[in-house]
Order: C-alpha cells, then sequence, then structure tokens
C-alpha cells in the first residue's frame, strides 16, 4: 500500500466536501497525485479492506493515463503528436485513439470552442509546462499566423484504428477532456469492484455515485477567487461537477495575468468569464462543457450550452455576475446571499421559466 493510502485512509467525520451530511455510516478516504493534482477517493458503504483495494487500484489506473495523455513528457500522445505532424497514416495508440473520437464530437458540439487541436497554442503561451513562473506573452504574430492556420479534430481523419492530419499546425491537448475521461474510467472501475457509493475528485472536479448512507452528497463549487466555496449543491445517483476558472493556471506580466484557456478563434485567454461550473452525469463531457461555455462566455453560453447538451451550468462573468439556468438556480445554495445572479431562459423543454 502507498504512503498516500496509508496516510489518507481515514474516518470522514466532517470535510470540506461533505460539509453538513451527517451520517453513521463510514466514509473511507484516500488522496494521491494525479494529472498534476490531488484526487481524493470518497468511498462508502464498504469495509476497510475494500476501500483500500480500490482506492490502491485507482492510483495505478490514474498514473498510466497521466502518463498516457501527458501533453509534453515523452508517451503515447507526443508520438501521436510527432505522426500528425508529419501527415503520415499511422495506426493510433489505443489510450489515445478513443479520446481523439470523442473530442471530435465534442468539438463539434461546441462549434469548436472545446478545441484539443491546439496545443500549439497552448505551448506557445507557456502552460505546457510544469511550473509557469517568469512567463511572458508571446509575441502576436505568433498567435496570428496559428490563429490562421486553424487547426481543428476535424482536421484529423480516423479509419478504424488509423489516423491522419491535413494541418502540421495541429497538436492535440487533452487538458480539458482527460481528466474527466479518467473519472469516468476509474468510476467504471470502482463499480467493477463492487463499489456503489462513491466520489472521485481531481482538484474540485468529480463525479459521485450513489449516497452516503442514503443521504446526498455536499459538493462544495469553488470560488472565481480560487480560494473558499462559491456555493454548494447536492448530488446523488450518479452526477459530475466540473468547474474551469482562470484561477487555475496562470502568471502574470507587467501587472496583467495571462490564464491558461485560450479562445481557439483569437490565441488569446479567453476574456469576460472567471469560471463556469458544470453539472452532468457524464464527467468527460462536463470537463469539456466547462471550457467550452467559459470560451463561449456570458453572451453565448445559454446556445453553445444546448449544443452539447447541458442542463445546468453557474457562469461567473467578469463582473462577479453569476449566470445560470433555472434549473442550476434551483439547486444551488450560494454562500453570499448578495451575490448579483441572472437567470438565463431554460436550457431544456422539461425545465420550468424560474419567475
Amino acid at each position: 500500500m502507498s504512503i498516500a493510502i496509508r496516510l489518507s485512509l481515514l474516518l470522514l467525520a466532517a470535510t470540506w466536501l461533505l460539509g453538513a451530511c451527517e451520517s453513521t455510516e463510514q466514509v473511507h478516504n484516500g488522496r494521491f497525485l494525479a494529472f498534476g493534482t490531488l484526487t481524493d477517493i470518497s468511498i462508502a458503504g464498504t469495509s476497510r479492506e475494500q476501500a483500500e483495494s480500490a482506492i490502491a487500484a485507482l492510483e495505478e489506473d490514474f498514473a498510466l493515463m497521466h502518463k498516457a495523455w501527458h501533453a509534453w513528457a515523452p508517451g503515447p500522445l507526443t508520438r501521436t503528436n510527432n505522426l500528425l505532424a508529419e501527415g503520415v497514416r499511422f495506426a493510433a495508440p489505443p489510450s489515445v485513439l478513443t479520446l481523439m473520437q470523442i473530442s471530435a464530437r465534442l468539438a463539434r458540439q461546441s462549434d469548436n470552442l472545446f478545441n484539443p487541436a491546439i496545443g500549439r497554442l497552448v505551448k506557445l503561451w507557456g502552460f505546457q509546462k510544469d511550473t509557469i513562473e517568469n512567463q511572458r506573452p508571446p509575441d502576436d504574430a505568433a498567435i496570428a499566423r496559428l490563429v490562421k492556420a486553424n487547426p481543428t479534430m476535424q482536421d484529423i481523419t480516423i479509419d478504424g484504428i488509423h489516423a491522419r492530419s491535413n494541418n502540421p499546425a495541429l497538436q492535440l491537448d487533452f487538458g480539458a477532456i482527460g481528466k474527466g475521461y479518467g473519472i469516468d474510467l476509474a468510476i467504471e472501475h470502482l463499480r467493477e469492484m463492487g463499489v456503489e457509493n462513491a466520489i472521485i475528485n481531481s482538484g474540485g472536479d468529480l463525479r459521485a455515485i450513489g449516497s452516503r448512507g442514503g443521504r446526498p452528497w455536499r459538493i462544495a463549487i469553488r470560488s472565481p477567487s480560487g480560494a473558499g466555496a462559491l456555493g454548494f449543491v447536492h448530488v446523488s445517483g450518479d452526477e459530475s461537477v466540473f468547474t474551469s476558472g482562470d484561477y487555475e493556471r496562470n502568471y502574470l506580466w507587467k501587472g496583467r495575468r495571462y490564464h491558461h484557456i485560450i479562445d481557439p478563434r483569437n490565441g488569446y485567454p479567453a476574456q469576460g468569464t472567471r469560471s463556469v461550473t458544470v453539472i452532468h452525469h457524464n464527467a468527460t463531457t462536463a470537463d469539456a462543457a466547462a471550457t467550452a461555455l467559459f470560451v463561449a462566455g456570458p453572451k453565448d453560453w445559454h446556445r453553445i450550452a444546448r449544443r452539447m447538451g447541458i442542463r445546468y451550468v453557474l457562469l461567473i462573468d467578469g463582473n462577479n455576475v453569476a449566470h445560470m439556468n433555472p434549473a442550476m438556480a434551483e439547486r444551488i445554495e450560494l454562500a453570499d446571499k448578495d451575490q448579483p445572479v441572472n437567470i438565463s431562459k431554460p436550457l431544456t423543454g422539461q425545465e420550468k421559466e424560474k419567475k
């Protein structure tokens, strides 16, 4: 058993994640590093031994996924990117092929606001590094060249197990979907091991299944400041909660902050949004949608959410106004009762207009 599990496998009486949900049922908790952030596993309704075994298995799973989808360290994705740049037809690694297929579908649904093909832009801005200290913005002309090349997932032709790109500017970066897909795979593995009540939380993005002793899981939504909670939602059954924020990876240059969520349309960090939270049954879709809606911004998030089949959205704009659809407004408990709120039209036909 790893040191992380030995130190972290505890009975949770109260945590920021579970808040005021009280139950006599034990919740076992494990923690390890994955995808560059701390990943917390909470398991209820099992023995300590079963929880230990499950958490150890997931730690191995996440280590393999991190290596497979790492955007700049040697591995399957970097080999794939080299071959895509050459324009040759090649047999894609299975671990990358599935993500390419899923990403292509979600990119189309988002009008390419979610665009994993802009890895060269992400690298140009300095965000494909383990540390981003002493970074400066790239040259405008270099940005313009990549924007003009317009790499998208539609530039990749997939034929069975083979792939090929006709755009040498294309480079894959799964930073806006890999975590979600990894969590979905991990949930499947938990269920195969007989676990039906759990949360996998990777850096504040999570998927929860089942319940805690029959009670919903109480989930904190991170504040756009990156510290503290903006509000809380209750989830049970099977739901994912993902947030994209400008606080996650950023740097200062001459008094201005530049964050890692790049708008593919102009090549610069997206403006007008501080954070977006999405609730969806599928973590992969929630992950991609949170990024797409962040880029869409306060004026266009509603249209993109409908295209992607999202039912619950909370967007905090640059003026700290919370934009949400009526169904989300019914679910969220805002920490600040004076928070400015703008309720949109319903996202679905079943959703009622909030008066």
